[in-house]
């Protein structure tokens, strides 16, 4: 990014794995970090650091740190502040978010060593993160490579090749048709059906309990049970065209678009918001998770991914869903398709779970590294 000034760092969020990413410039800098010295988060959240990659400046949620250089290694200060990050977030005080004060940054009790062991510490400890580095990299590969083999699963899904051997023993020879969406709604008003407009539905209208308001929280998430925007009864009858029910599956339309959600037999009762459209399938035509998993799909996404580009953020709309081709079978070849979707995403789920613990426990081992060097372990 252009800018002129000196680099600015307002906070943690900048932060990479040893240097911050330079987003924002500063014309007339007032705190100074100088290059390398160390960056400290003061505040929400407390503890996380990195080294300045240049002479910067920073905001009011950083402190920089310079040790005497004969005294402290930088690397060995760097380690010991993230060994007690967590002890030092415990610290922090505040109402609206918490933060420590330069005085307890002051206060923080250091082990000096002689610099030769201090650098061999550091050694040791990059030596060891460098061997855990590369198996969290590995880790990671294998997650992305799960995503792959996801939609890989998908695309041979709806070529139709799952059910090639139940088509024979079916005797079905018919190809599957494809057709817009019209074609699989329920024959009742407001089947497909866009939130309403903004204006219709401001944040001055919710309350504590009542009608859920569902929108792109929980479709992005999966989880129809997360968020707390409710309204009441009246306001509910004003917008009961956008009103939901079991199995209506909703579709995200903004930012995250194409992501899909559909409503469990338990959902509570609720609206759809302006950032979301809903379809009540006909489940004759189109079973719910059938439509989920080809929506989702990369050859539908390839579809409508060059319409949905705007100025700001992608964006997808009603016009557009109607316009796409949708795949013609039987429901009972819908399940079998969705049978073996399932058996291949439990595999993938499983090995997703074991990779997942594996990086919580490479966090852990970082945290037990870094123990060690400071308690003398290492």
């Amino acid at each position: 990014m252009d800018g002129i000034g000196l680099p600015f760092f307002q906070g943690k969020t900048e932060f990479g794995e040893l240097y911050p990413t330079i987003k924002n410039y500063c014309s007339q800098p007032k705190k100074i970090a100088e290059k390398d010295d160390i960056l400290l988060s003061v505040r929400a959240p407390i503890g996380p650091t990195n080294l300045s990659p240049t002479r910067v400046c920073i905001g009011r949620g950083l402190s920089a740190i310079r040790p005497d250089a004969s005294i402290l290694s930088i690397k060995y200060l760097l380690h010991f502040f993230r060994y007690i990050e967590k002890s030092l977030s415990e610290k922090g005080t505040g109402t609206t978010f918490k933060a420590i004060t330069q005085d307890v940054v002051k206060n923080i009790e250091v082990p000096v060593i002689p610099l030769k062991e201090q650098k061999r510490i550091v050694n040791k400890i990059e030596e060891l993160f460098s061997e855990l580095d590369s198996a969290v990299e590995t880790l990671k590969k294998t997650k992305e490579q799960l995503v792959v083999y996801r939609q890989s699963v998908l695309k041979e899904a709806f070529e139709g090749n799952f059910t090639e051997v139940w088509r024979k023993r079916n005797k079905i020879q018919k190809d599957w048709m494809a057709a817009p969406i019209q074609g699989f709604i329920k024959k009742e008003k407001n089947s497909l059906k866009a939130g309403p407009f903004g204006s219709a539905l401001k944040k001055e209208f919710y309350v504590p309990s009542g009608y859920k308001v569902y929108g792109q929280e929980q479709v992005i998430a999966g989880d129809e049970t997360i968020g707390d925007y409710y309204i009441n009864q009246a306001k509910y009858e004003d917008l009961i065209s956008c009103k939901v029910a079991p199995n209506d599956v909703l579709i995200s339309l903004v930012g995250t678009v194409g992501k899909v959600l559909v409503l469990s037999p338990k959902c509570e009762a609720g609206i759809i918001n302006p950032r979301l459209i809903k379809i009540s399938l006909d489940s004759s035509k189109m079973l719910p998770y059938f439509f989920k998993y080809y929506f989702e799909s990369g050859y539908l996404k390839s579809l409508y991914k060059q319409k949905v580009h705007g100025e700001t953020m992608d964006v997808l709309n009603m016009g557009m869903i109607k316009e796409l081709p949708f795949p013609s079978c039987s429901v009972d070849e819908q399940r079998e398709v969705l049978k073996e979707i399932g058996r291949h995403f439990s595999l993938c789920e499983n090995i997703e779970k074991t990779v997942n613990d594996a990086l919580i426990q490479a966090d852990a081992m970082r945290q037990s590294i870094l123990k060690k060097a400071f308690e003398g372990g290492i």
